[in-house]
């Protein structure tokens, strides 16, 4: 039962609601509750008669006091427990465990020249951060209007106003381009920047009214290129506006959570559905749990979900039902300042979205605990720590040259996403770059990197979170020239050379040295080798169609034109090898036909 002490507080606890927290050796936090009444909550735990549970026998046995605070209300209580379990992460209570942290956009009002980025974590270092998007996608979508709105850059380079000339983010208006201070000076851009901080904030009416004075401004001094730009932007501002109210009262909004457990380890999922549509997916990690209920860990997860900034819909439905499920709703409502309601379905096409759920968090199990999923996992982090990243990359993309003896150089880039190869988005590349006496790597790459990641800010397209390089010093060099032209010099780049396994950096003279049995080093060559397997196979497959399209013009009475006029109708040199001499002869003529047959049955 306790010390004396801790026996004496059991007998005069409230008969009143609020929060508990028991407290281990040294004051740890083990474990917050809230309760209707707290006396006869606190002290059940410490009962003869409570439910048999390994988890409340290693509770009990550590500790060694007990705090309470007394509410008005339950809700109250609800809402500082929750607070308590947020602040002190307490290892008896669930905690969920992002497994993809939701962005946020950072505008680094604290440096001279502000720049905008996404990242995965708030900080407190001065800049202005918005978020989370969810879905995860927006933050894109918000950055991309900022860059187009606004300018903003989201470079970084050291800037000084010096520049000669701007990159292609100036070219195709995503940035004013303050490196460059004849174009725009300091001043005009941190008062740019702090229009886009109002935009950020969700101050929208202030900013319109800002933008308004400016356009007269500009209008009156004749500048009216400026003030027609301001016009355009004052419209979309407007516009936005108009459609976030329109979306912000739409019906048929909820949130439907599945979960599948095993033992001390689960996953929660959470599906966003929106005017009868999957939006979003959020997925978490549960490990080494204290609760052996069902209905608790449901119960627990829901309350913390909406503590972490997401959007909370009209309905939730839920796998199973739980105590407070009433006061938990009631809480919901208020804080979302709407009717919110929370069901567990028993039949028709909601249970059906709850199951479909469940089975989702059940794949996503064997992906995440699992010994591969652990493995990926495994690797991914050591990456991050290893190279000093900001977040862990998620999606790498790989790069590499193939060419034998200069003819047919291509390259290659694959995606590889949480450790896995994603082969829909592997691309193949034709060097363009001529002129070179012998073949030039150093200039392969740099046009590859540069057409790749152009098309990338062109079509508003995902960046890796990591650029690997096929190759030493000198091709990370000319990779991060590229991306240098191109504005986009933070995103994380190394290369990898062959021979010793180095890994090269940028600002870093001396390459990184792993051991061949570090995970980060092994996830780093496996996609190094799927790019070099896949330039070399386009690279074989671009010889095969020259030695092919060679073989057919070497025919007497057949060049260019006819070979590929044979090639379009019979699909391929397959096709034509096993044409009929009839199908040749009516396309080609009696005579040319024949003599086509006769030799692609002898050549090929």
């Amino acid at each position: 039962m306790g010390s004396p002490q801790l026996q004496q507080k059991l007998a005069e606890l409230p008969k009143t609601s609020g929060v508990y927290m028991f407290r281990g050796h040294g004051g740890e936090i083990l474990y917050v509750g809230k309760a209707r009444t707290l006396r006869s909550r606190v002290r059940s735990y410490f009962q003869d008669a409570r439910i048999d549970s390994p988890r409340l026998d290693r509770l009990v046995e550590r500790i060694e006091d007990v705090e309470v605070v007394v509410t008005d209300t339950e809700r109250e209580a609800l809402v500082l427990e929750n607070s308590l379990i947020k602040t002190h992460k307490p290892r008896f209570n669930v905690l969920l465990r992002d497994d993809k942290n939701h962005p946020y956009l950072k505008l680094t009002m604290n440096e001279g020249y502000p720049r905008l980025y996404i990242v995965r974590q708030p900080g407190s270092d001065g800049g202005v951060y918005s978020g989370p998007y969810v879905p995860a996608s927006l933050a894109r979508k918000t950055a991309n209007l900022v860059h187009r709105l606004f300018g903003i850059r989201n470079c970084r380079e050291k800037l000084d106003g010096k520049r000669p000339r701007p990159c292609l983010q100036y070219q195709i208006k995503r940035c004013i381009a303050p490196c460059v201070d004849e174009i725009v000076s300091l001043a005009e851009y941190r008062k740019v920047a702090e229009d886009a901080k109002l935009f950020l904030e969700g101050k929208n009416d202030e900013l319109i009214a800002s933008m308004r004075s400016k356009m007269r401004e500009e209008a009156n001094d004749e500048r009216f290129e400026e003030a027609s730009r301001l016009r355009d932007n004052v419209r979309m501002l407007e516009d936005l506006g108009t459609r976030q109210k329109m979306a912000s009262v739409r019906a048929d909004e909820s949130d439907v959570f599945g979960f599948h457990r095993e033992g001390d380890d689960a996953i929660l999922q959470v599906f966003s559905v929106r005017s009868g549509k999957v939006v979003d997916r959020d997925s978490f990690l549960l490990e080494e749990l204290q609760v052996t209920d069902d209905a608790e860990l449901v119960q627990a997860c829901l309350k913390q979900y909406y503590e972490l900034g997401r959007f909370l819909p009209t309905s939730i439905h839920v796998p199973v039902d739980f105590a407070e499920r009433d006061a938990v709703a009631s809480w919901l409502s208020e804080k979302k300042g709407a009717k919110v309601v929370i069901q567990v379905p028993q039949r028709g096409s909601k249970r059906k979205l709850v199951e479909l759920v469940t089975r989702n968090a059940r794949l996503a199990y064997e992906l995440d605990f699992r010994e591969e999923g652990r493995q990926a996992a495994e690797r991914l982090e050591t990456l991050k720590d290893v190279l000093d990243l900001p977040d862990r990359p998620e999606r790498i993309e790989g790069f590499d040259i193939s060419n034998i003896q200069g003819s047919e150089t291509v390259a290659s880039m694959v995606v590889f996403e949480r450790g896995q190869p994603k082969r829909s988005d592997y691309r193949k590349f034709k060097i363009r770059t001529l002129g070179a006496p012998k073949p030039d790597d150093f200039a392969s790459m740099r046009e590859v990197v540069s057409r790749r990641y152009r098309r990338v800010l062109e079509q508003d397209q995902e960046f890796p979170d990591l650029i690997l390089i096929d190759g030493g010093k000198g091709q990370l060099s000319a990779a991060l020239d590229a991306l240098e032209d191109l504005g986009l010099s933070h995103l994380p780049i190394v290369s990898l050379a062959k021979k010793e396994e180095w890994i090269f950096r940028v600002g870093i003279s001396d390459p990184l040295v792993l051991d061949s049995h570090s995970p980060a080093r092994l996830l780093l060559q496996r996609v190094r080798d799927e790019a070099h397997r896949f330039a070399v196979t386009f690279h074989r497959q671009q010889r095969k169609a020259r030695d092919l399209s060679s073989t057919l013009e070497s025919i007497p009475g057949v060049g260019p034109k006819t070979r590929r006029k044979l090639l379009i109708h019979f699909k391929s040199l397959q096709g034509v090898k096993t044409a009929p001499a009839e199908a040749l002869a009516a396309l080609l003529g009696e005579k040319l036909g024949r003599r086509v047959h006769r030799h692609v049955q002898e050549l090929l």
